[in-house]
């Protein structure tokens, strides 16, 4: 509520718009939707509730209703139990750094309530999921006909829902769904972008062209081959780049994650490839700064400025369809255009954060094994944001090599950090 008062209190001088509220389908989104609500009211802003609504769906709807902001109760692929609210400004993009440090400073204030006849409206949009399907829809060419296709749709009984299986029929395809059932605590379990075993059961079961995973608030996509084999998020931006070369202003950003064989595969294509740090708000600052517009990251979040201001799962999924029909290939013939090198990830759990630059040894340790792949490889050593770890990540063209050397690099790392202690 008081986030929710802060905002208003900001966005109340800088203008007389309403400010959207969606959210995903877990059961807390009730709770903080409900306190949003009143906190805004309190600070004088009306507001347009839009109720479970993908992320990318908000920042679409702000734009579209010409909204002062978008609010998105949502904490993404994590659990139910999880919940989070991030906002967007009137172009359907992240606040500027001067508003998020306004509205931090008006929540060491005391709240303050405007007079009654000032209080805040709140209305529902109604057709808020339609508007979405269309606007989806609009983002390809409008002769595409996905009629050849038979698809499995899996939602994670999240945010999409009601959104993503009407967008794929409606072009045509022939859909089955799974994970359209959100009861409130079910949001991501066993289904979604981060789960694919089911959809992949599925989709060689029903012996459907491909699956489609997104994830409990729609910005991640995953997808599963005819084979039932697992398409993530590099290949996915692999295959949409190289429909797409002219229209990509040169190059395309990957993260520090991004396999070695997306960047090798970007180059044959004659674009650059750029790296960001790990998250998708990474990227979307570089490609803003490179004057970009086309960027992702192997869990799924795929960003083409061409098409929307954020990563949009669904009108991912229909960029690759397109590229399906128009090329007359599988997803599986598509995928193997790009070749993934062999990657370990090897996880070193630790009582305290660290700064890694403080230890000569590991750093001599890094590039011993960086001399022994040569251009072959790479090494990654990286602190988690959230948790006490740190990632030990290495990538070759031998699979037994490179797991030997992430596991030696990980023992190396692990006696280093614990001399210290």
């Amino acid at each position: 509520m008081r986030l929710g008062w802060a905002a208003g209190r900001v966005l109340a001088k800088k203008g007389d718009g309403p400010v959207i509220i969606g959210k995903d389908t877990r059961i807390s989104g009730y709770m903080f939707e409900s306190a949003l609500e009143a906190g805004l009211s309190a600070a004088g802003v009306d507001i347009r509730l839009i109720g479970p609504m993908p992320t990318p769906g908000i920042a679409f709807l702000t734009q579209n209703t010409r909204a002062q902001a978008g609010i998105v109760i949502s904490a993404s692929h994590n659990a139910f139990q999880d919940n989070g609210i991030k906002f967007f400004c009137t172009d359907g993009k992240k606040l500027p750094d001067d508003i998020e440090l306004a509205i931090e400073a008006e929540l060491d204030k005391s709240m303050q309530v405007v007079e009654s006849n000032k209080l805040g409206k709140a209305e529902r949009i109604e057709d808020a999921p339609r508007r979405y399907i269309e606007y989806c829809k609009s983002r390809i060419a409008p002769d595409l006909d996905l009629s050849s296709l038979r698809v499995v749709v899996d939602c994670a009984h999240g945010a999409t829902y009601h959104i993503a299986p009407h967008v794929f029929e409606e072009l045509g395809a022939e859909v089955e769904c799974i994970g359209v059932e959100p009861d409130g605590i079910n949001i991501n379990k066993e289904h979604g972008a981060t789960a694919p075993e089911n959809l992949i059961r599925a989709v060689t079961e029903k012996r459907a062209d491909l699956g489609i995973a997104l994830d409990g608030d729609g910005d991640r996509l995953i997808m599963v081959d005819n084979k039932g084999e697992v398409v993530d998020g590099d290949e996915a931006l692999f295959i949409i780049a190289s429909t797409n070369v002219k229209s990509l202003n040169g190059a395309v950003v990957g993260t520090q994650m991004s396999n070695l064989g997306l960047e090798r595969a970007i180059q044959r294509l004659a674009l650059g490839f750029y790296r960001s740090a790990v998250g998708d708000r990474h990227v979307m600052e570089l490609l803003q700064q490179q004057n970009l517009k086309l960027g992702g990251e192997s869990s799924g979040h795929i960003i083409n400025l061409n098409l929307a201001s954020t990563g949009d799962g669904t009108i991912s999924a229909l960029q690759v369809l397109e590229s399906m029909v128009r090329s007359g290939k599988s997803l599986h013939d598509l995928k193997n255009g790009m070749t993934k090198y062999p990657q370990t990830l090897v996880n070193i759990r630790l009582e305290n954060q660290v700064n890694l630059s403080e230890f000569p040894a590991i750093d001599d340790a890094v590039k011993e094994i960086e001399n022994e792949l040569g251009d072959g490889g790479r090494v990654l050593l990286r602190p988690s944001g959230t948790e006490p770890l740190v990632r030990v990540m290495v990538e070759g063209e031998d699979s037994t090599q490179v797991d030997t050397l992430a596991n030696s690099l990980a023992n190396q790392v692990q006696q280093v950090l614990q001399s210290t202690v």
